[in-house]
């Protein structure tokens, strides 16, 4: 399945319209912080802790960055298992993306969202969003110059001069240009050549790399029966958390309980992710996804992909969704870059995520 949305997966949560959109309401004082639920919400399969004493943490709503595929078994796990139920969640809806992240999270329409480090951190600084990332999935973002491997073969920076780049508008244009920036490459030495998100200008030759995901027009292009290369940004030159647990400012301070709760059944589901990357891929294409004709073979292999996203030397240090400071300090290098002005205190707040895992250390396991 194509990419059809904007990006910074996406530049689609920092279009002009949704930070006019969280400008006004900030103004107006308008912020609801309170969740509400959709009315395409799923409600969580029954479990039981086996404690009297159970939290309750009423209904949960998650904003998703993208739609119901294998990028989110994590979730899908939580769900179908009861791990959300028995944190104390009511009812769970799973809002499928696109979307505006940041301003559901914001207005209260959402809990939590996952988001990435750029965009949250874009909202954040420009419009003085009350966001922060309490925890991340990907330690490594999916972002990457793809290209044929019988055609320009970009496999470093340097490969991209004298080259047509398909670049889609918005965020992924200020990605792009944090990517030579770092890199040295003088913006006049590269074509960049606006394209949608449909990779056909790479397959057809119209341009000879494209802006893409590793765990998504990658693998399909290749499943075309074309042998492709990529150059990730996250090596190279441009590291960024991505499917980031973003949540309000209030939601930290007043209900820090929800908040561990909510990571702690996410944490839950994804140890049941990376232990069984085909069952998630059949959890998206038979259940959660079932209604979009999702192909288990792709989804299969986004999951085993996205493993090396997630789970990485830091990780199997510290446990999953943990940020350490160095990939604090380089994701602050990489939004200095991207010329965002923000301090990382004003980005991240891993405070409660460190106090659940000291309390729950047995979440720290990576299978």
């Amino acid at each position: 399945m194509s990419r059809t949305t904007p990006s910074l997966r996406p530049a689609r949560t920092t279009s002009r319209g949704r930070r006019h959109a969280i400008t006004g309401l900030l103004a107006a004082g308008a912020l609801v912080l309170t969740g509400c639920g959709s009315s395409d919400s799923e409600e969580s399969a029954s479990g039981d802790s086996g404690s009297s004493e159970k939290a309750d943490f009423g209904d949960l709503t998650l904003q998703l960055s993208w739609i119901k595929n294998a990028e989110f078994a994590g979730e899908f796990f939580a769900d179908s298992k009861g791990y959300y139920t028995d944190a104390g969640f009511s009812k769970v809806a799973l809002d499928p993306g696109p979307g505006p992240i940041e301003t559901l999270v914001a207005t209260g329409d959402a809990d939590f969202g996952l988001s990435n480090a750029v965009a949250t951190a874009q909202v954040v600084s420009e419009e003085e969003a009350p966001l922060k990332i309490v925890g991340t999935k990907f330690q490594k973002n999916p972002f990457t110059i793809l290209s044929l491997k019988d055609g320009a073969d970009i496999t470093t920076p340097e490969d991209l001069v004298g080259k047509k780049i398909g670049v889609q508008a918005g965020g992924n244009e200020t990605l792009f240009d944090a990517l030579l920036k770092v890199n040295g490459i003088d913006p006049s030495d590269v074509t960049k050549v606006p394209v949608e998100y449909d990779s056909s200008p790479l397959v057809d030759g119209e341009v000879d790399g494209f802006l893409a995901y590793l765990t998504n027009e990658s693998i399909t292009v290749s499943m075309d029966g074309n042998e492709v290369s990529n150059l990730p940004f996250a090596d190279n030159g441009l590291p960024f958390v991505a499917e980031s647990v973003i949540t309000t400012d209030e939601m930290i301070a007043d209900e820090p309980e929800k908040v561990k709760a909510f990571l702690e059944a996410e944490i839950r589901g994804w140890q049941d992710a990376l232990a069984d990357p085909d069952a998630g891929a059949k959890l998206a294409v038979d259940d959660y996804g079932k209604d979009l004709d999702l192909d288990l073979a792709k989804e299969t292999e986004q999951a085993e992909v996205q493993s090396g996203l997630i789970v990485t030397p830091e990780v199997e240090d510290n446990g999953l969704f943990t940020i350490s400071d160095d990939l604090v300090e380089a994701n602050m290098k990489t939004l200095e870059a991207a010329g965002i002005d923000i301090e990382a205190d004003q980005l991240f707040d891993l405070s409660l995520l460190d106090e659940l895992l000291k309390d729950k250390p047995e979440l720290t396991e990576v299978p």
